[in-house]
């Protein structure tokens, strides 16, 4: 008091000055661009105490001191802010602004922000410190930024707080996305994006900052994800989308799209991106794989994307809105690429909406014209698969406008023709909607002709696409398929599926007579020379085959290792597509995404047991299953895991796998189910309970020597058909599996109650009685 007197100053603004320097001081030649050493801190904390009783005496002026702190602000520690801010000397609030430099200080904030998320990507020695000042700064930032539209009736100049921290925001954002365009792998940067993503969690703020600003925040976070440097056109987007799926994505950006569609909701965020999409120019690579991160994430957003795109064409072909029509392939192009159980093929929607006398096209000449213009101006830079599709699935168009289909036609051979792609090189059992690369086809012959045999044994007919390539594609069928069909061999004892097929197509004239009779005298010949070596050539093969099994192994342990960490999502996802791709090449033949409109499984004409591969790779992924249910029960219950289960079960349930699938489960369940562990009966009753959510998409099931009478049964029915309760045994492990099921079914959703058989729910009250 002494000293202000003499000075002519309030007590306040002076031992705030003191104050201020002496904070500075403290600050001076920082160990850490944004913490304090513990010598640092512990002469913070002597000060802290000094300035906490300057206030209680009212001998402080907290606005000198923010002025006087900033004159220094090169060498501030955002720790210290934090510190003065959480012992209540002066909140982040008053020293934001107090700032007089609205530029500057956003700039000082962002830098620190950087760091402080670098260390915490790093793993710093105190993450609970660092964790706090970030999220406390960013509730700070959220709450201010977005606090919604002031009272239009002031008149004063409004804060330039809610601009500064709207521009923090922005900036970070800014900084992640041109971070991860930038291959983070090989940038220090990774690690503060890595940092500052967890903050796009309505957990962050919940209960600080109201559910208005919330919303507002992640609105303005899409739209500005959608929005980035929009530098990509569309022919750019319609070439590079295949490298935009959700597996191929880095897992930091689909992680951001999971925590922003999460918070805002599937329908939310679907009409963000529709109004972003109509009204300002956009970053298709993140447009696209926002897309991908809905549809594979969010099960609930699939059928609002295709109401989305529904609503596209039909603008499209009413007003020949252009734009609206890029944007539906594109979407539609996008969601294909995670497959037939997250979207419909490309081919099936291609066909649902142009091949019918109903689709978009058929309302009049023009705008039959409108859709082969958009096709044509393609061509240049679609893929092949997509002009493959157009070939050989046509729009539905009157015979005096066939000129329009012929040309476009004839203008995609051309383009196949320049690209070096023939038509032949699609496979019978080929997903054209698939973005891979186009097999030769010798390789391509293999495949067809491995899935032709598979479902010869599951119908005991010719496959209908083997009918229609020995008519409409002969070439491929008598210079490509027939031959690798026929490649000589020592011919078993007992007919197995191939001999049968190849009498089968023999009847009914579809292998002519000279190439049947050359087949006939191969295989006697390779008899009677049948090399020394073929227990050797045997066993090449099976190491060979052993090779993607055991891929296919360590994804599923990788998978598994991520049951640990619930919070994973996007991880877990991307795995799951990985476990996919090695189930794909275990298999030795692509998955069937043409079509889910599929015929009846007919387990009768399969044999009583599975090929001894088939068995191998069912059994790895029965047990991973189980496996994966246990690891992840260890630490949250059911109704708060990650979809992993609903992804896992999609891929188990792959056209050519499920029947392979169901006759082991019929196996287990019919004939082993005493001897099954608990923690195995836990899992496959949680197989059924997802086996039944996916029964839509399923084809039905033909047991025949299970239930002649009863016909063909849906999926949840024909496993209620597997559970007697004839001994006392096999009452103790229905009324066991069944009681799992329904408790898994109720705990995990209430709306997956309709999943079970009502014969299954009623097995739990007979077997309970009963027992």
């Amino acid at each position: 008091r002494d000293q202000a007197s003499r000075l002519g100053v309030p007590v306040g603004v002076l031992s705030a000055k003191v104050f201020a320097r002496s904070v500075q001081q403290v600050c001076v030649e920082p160990s850490h661009p944004v913490l304090l050493s513990p010598e640092q801190s512990k002469k913070l904390s002597s000060l802290l105490m000094i300035a906490r009783h300057l206030l209680a005496q009212n001998m402080f002026s907290r606005l000198t001191f923010c002025q006087e702190l900033w004159k220094a602000q090169n060498s501030l520690l955002l720790e210290a802010m934090w510190r003065l801010h959480t012992h209540s000397v002066v909140s982040l609030q008053e020293l934001l602004q107090s700032h007089p430099d609205s530029e500057a200080m956003a700039m000082w904030l962002f830098r620190n922000l950087r760091s402080l998320c670098e260390q915490i990507g790093a793993s710093c020695p105190s993450p609970d410190t660092t964790e706090a000042m970030l999220s406390g700064l960013v509730q700070l930032l959220i709450s201010r930024g977005f606090q919604g539209s002031s009272d239009p009736r002031r008149l004063v100049e409004p804060e330039r707080l809610p601009q500064v921290a709207t521009d923090v925001l922005q900036r970070m954002l800014a900084f992640s996305l041109d971070t991860l365009e930038a291959d983070p792998q090989t940038t220090l940067d990774c690690q503060a994006v890595s940092g500052w993503i967890p903050i796009y969690s309505g957990h962050t703020c919940c209960g600080v900052v109201t559910e208005n600003s919330l919303k507002s925040f992640f609105s303005h976070t899409l739209t500005q994800i959608l929005t980035h440097k929009p530098v990509l056109k569309v022919s750019d987007a319609i070439q590079m989308q295949k490298e935009w799926s959700f597996a191929k994505t880095h897992h930091l950006l689909t992680d951001l799209h999971c925590r922003v569609l999460a918070t805002l909701g599937p329908e939310e965020s679907v009409g963000r991106l529709q109004e972003v999409l109509e009204m300002q120019e956009v970053n298709w690579q993140h447009v696209l794989s926002c897309v991908s991160t809905l549809v594979v994430c969010f099960p609930e957003a699939q059928q609002l994307v295709k109401g989305w795109v529904a609503s596209l064409m039909a603008r499209a072909f009413e007003s020949y809105h252009l734009d609206s029509m890029v944007t539906a392939f594109l979407i539609v192009r996008q969601a294909t690429l995670e497959g037939p159980y997250v979207f419909p093929s490309y081919a099936d929607w291609f066909k649902e909406s142009f091949g019918s006398s109903h689709g978009y096209h058929s309302c009049s000449k023009k705008t039959l014209v409108f859709l082969f213009k958009f096709l044509s101006d393609l061509v240049p830079w679609e893929a092949p698969r997509y002009m493959q599709v157009h070939i050989f699935h046509p729009p539905l168009v009157p015979s005096k406008y066939h000129s329009l289909l012929t040309d476009y036609i004839s203008l995609a051979k051309t383009r196949l023709a320049d690209l070096k792609v023939s038509l032949e090189n699609v496979g019978l059992y080929e997903d054209l909607s698939s973005p891979g690369d186009i097999a030769e086809r010798e390789s391509q012959a293999v495949q067809d002709v491995k899935k032709a045999i598979m479902v010869f044994e599951q119908t005991g007919k010719i496959p209908m696409p083997v009918l229609e390539a020995s008519i409409f594609r002969r070439p491929y069928y008598v210079s490509h398929f027939l031959p690798t069909l026929l490649a000589p061999r020592v011919l078993p004892e007992v007919p197995d599926p191939r001999v049968a097929l190849i009498e089968t197509l023999k009847r009914a004239d579809k292998i002519p007579s000279s190439i049947y009779d050359a087949y006939r005298k191969a295989c006697a010949s390779a008899e009677k020379q049948q090399p020394e070596n073929a227990t050797s050539a045997q066993r090449t093969e099976a190491d060979c085959a052993k090779e993607p099994l055991g891929l296919l192994t360590a994804a599923l342990e990788e998978l598994r290792a991520l049951m640990t960490d619930p919070t994973q999502y996007s991880v877990i996802s991307a795995q799951v597509a990985v476990v996919s791709e090695k189930l794909n090449a275990v298999l030795g033949h692509r998955n069937d995404g043409g079509s889910l409109q599929r015929a009846k499984i007919q387990l009768s004409v399969l044999p009583s047991t599975l090929q001894k591969q088939d068995q191998a790779v069912v059994d790895l992924l029965l047990t991973a299953f189980c496996q994966n249910l246990m690891a992840a029960s260890s630490f949250v219950p059911p109704e708060r895991q990650s979809p992993w289960a609903v992804l896992f079960v999609r891929t188990l349930c792959g056209h050519v796998l499920l029947p392979a699938v169901l006759t082991r489960l019929r196996q287990l369940l019919r004939h082993q189910g005493q001897s099954l562990s608990t923690s195995h009966v836990l899992g496959l009753a949680a197989l059924a309970v997802h086996l039944g959510e996916c029964r839509s998409m399923l084809p039905e099931v033909d047991p025949d020597v299970l239930a002649p009478s009863a016909g063909s049964l849906c999926v949840p029915d024909f496993l209620n058909s597997l559970l007697t309760c004839r001994t006392r045994d096999s009452l103790l492990f229905c009324m066991n599996f069944c009681t799992a099921a329904v408790s898994y079914c109720l705990c995990k959703f209430s709306a997956l109650r309709n999943c079970l058989s009502p014969g299954l729910i009623k097995k739990v009250r007979v077997s309970h009685s009963s027992f």
